[in-house]
Order: C-alpha cells, then sequence, then structure tokens
C-alpha cells in the first residue's frame, strides 16, 4: 500500500483547485506560465502537517477567467477562495508571476495573510534587462505565429531553468503549462508588467521568506535580494545551480526550506 497522499482536484467554479491535508492552510499560487499541478511535489511533501491548496489562476486551468486580469482582481479572487476554503487567513506561497499575486494579496488583504514565501520574484516588474513592450512581444509572438502554450511548454521551461533540469520534474512543470489556453496566458502577459509594490514592501509586517535561483535568468538573485531587503525581517536563501524554477528544480531543498519555515512561523 502508498503512503503517498491523496491529492484531490476540486473544479469548483469560479475557481478551481487541487488539495491534500489538513491543519493551517498553506495556498500555493503558481506563475504565469504553469497550473495548479506544477505544485505536486510540496503537496505530496508538506501535507502531512499543512492543508496545502494550489489553484488555477483565474483563466488558467480549470478556473474560469475574470472580467479583467488586474492584480486587485486576482488578489481578490484569492480571499474569495480563503472564504470558501472557510479560513480567516493562510501561509502564501507564490513563484514568479505567483509571488507577485502573494505580494499584492498581503497589500491589499494583510490581515488574510499569516507569512510569505517568495520564490523567483520582485517587488516590480522592468527591474531586469527587458523593457514593457519588448517583454510583452517576445512572449506573445508563438502565438502570434498560430502556436499554443502546449506547444511552446517545453521550450519555455528549458529557457528558464537551469541547465541540469530534467526527468520527471522537467515533465510535470511542461504538463501544467499545457493546462493555459492561450487567451489566459495573453491576459496574464499583458497584467504582468504593471507589477509594482515597492513603495508599500515596508508596511508587509508577517514573516517573510524569499528564496531565488543562483542561475534565476528572469529574476536573478540581486533582484530577489533588493525584495528581500524591501521587507522588514525577512529571509534570503539562495539555491545554488537552480534556475527560475526552484520549487521544480529542486524540490526536496525548496519543500525542506519551506517547513523548516513555515515550523518556525
Amino acid at each position: 500500500m502508498s503512503d503517498a497522499p491523496v491529492l484531490l482536484d476540486v473544479d469548483q467554479h469560479p475557481i478551481a483547485w487541487r488539495e491534500a491535508g489538513s491543519g493551517d492552510l498553506v495556498l500555493f499560487l503558481h506563475g504565469i506560465g504553469h497550473s495548479r499541478i506544477a505544485w505536486d511535489r510540496q503537496l505530496e511533501d508538506l501535507s502531512d502537517r499543512w492543508r496545502c491548496v494550489a489553484w488555477d489562476l483565474p483563466g488558467f486551468g480549470a478556473s474560469a477567467p475574470l472580467e479583467a486580469m488586474t492584480f486587485p482582481a486576482i488578489a481578490d479572487a484569492a480571499v474569495e477562495l480563503l472564504d470558501l476554503l472557510g479560513v480567516e487567513s493562510a501561509h502564501l506561497v507564490g513563484l514568479s508571476f505567483g509571488g507577485q499575486h502573494a505580494l499584492h494579496i498581503a497589500v491589499r488583504h494583510p490581515e488574510r495573510v499569516r507569512s510569505l514565501v517568495l520564490a523567483d520574484t520582485s517587488a516590480a516588474f522592468g527591474l531586469g534587462d527587458s523593457g514593457r513592450d519588448e517583454w510583452i512581444a517576445q512572449r506573445l509572438e508563438p502565438l502570434r505565429r498560430g502556436l499554443t502554450p502546449a506547444d511552446i511548454a517545453e521550450s519555455v521551461m528549458t529557457g528558464i531553468s537551469g541547465p541540469d533540469f530534467s526527468g520527471p520534474d522537467f515533465d510535470l512543470a511542461v504538463a501544467a503549462m499545457e493546462r493555459l489556453s492561450p487567451e489566459a496566458y495573453e491576459a496574464a502577459v499583458y497584467c504582468l508588467p504593471d507589477h509594482d509594490v515597492r513603495d508599500q514592501l515596508a508596511a508587509i509586517d508577517v514573516s517573510t521568506l524569499v528564496i531565488v535561483g543562483e542561475l534565476d535568468p528572469a529574476t536573478p538573485p540581486h533582484v530577489a535580494r533588493e525584495l528581500a531587503d524591501g521587507i522588514p525581517g525577512s529571509r534570503f536563501v539562495e539555491l545554488p545551480g537552480v534556475g527560475h524554477l526552484t520549487a521544480n528544480e529542486a524540490p526536496v531543498e525548496f519543500n525542506r526550506l519551506v517547513r523548516d519555515f513555515l515550523t518556525s512561523v
């Protein structure tokens, strides 16, 4: 008999999610090229102690789209999910775009957040090398040629991860992007450059862990360090040899960091 936890899919309207375990709620927020299944290794490992919920961002996977994808609307949708789950507050774990969502939830609804784990993310768009229009055009170019997120999933994951990322966890990351519709991906691409909470970081007063991959090409370590420096009392960890997908590329180490952090909280 297997001891692996059961991962339960709840395809409710408007928000769908996958969950496992019981206890204090940990809400996992995926990146722009992913969906709820990207967090399977975290749900499998951490659900022995916490109720772990990974949502499909509105418009992604099995979740209904928002009228307009904006950061305030995403934050409000996350709070609506917490209401549906029957909890007053939750620990938030977000990667990349999902880390940005976590920040906006913490700023807009601080009373609903118990702690933050921010992986491979930033305080604002535009801290890398690309400008807004260039960044959008690069990501939508394949769609303009008639390709779908499923068509480009493997090349996208290869481009943002470290050189040694392969095997079942790479396949899972690819499968998480294959669940996206072109419309949802495009809406997210237009939304992401609006992210900027630099002026509000100092007001975040919950325990915060910032994680980044040493080789992250999207949010390099200096960008993650600036985020950590802006949040009072936050902790910063850089994972060697890892790219943008720390939770997928190094799940054992990532889960250990999250477990130790949540236990300390």
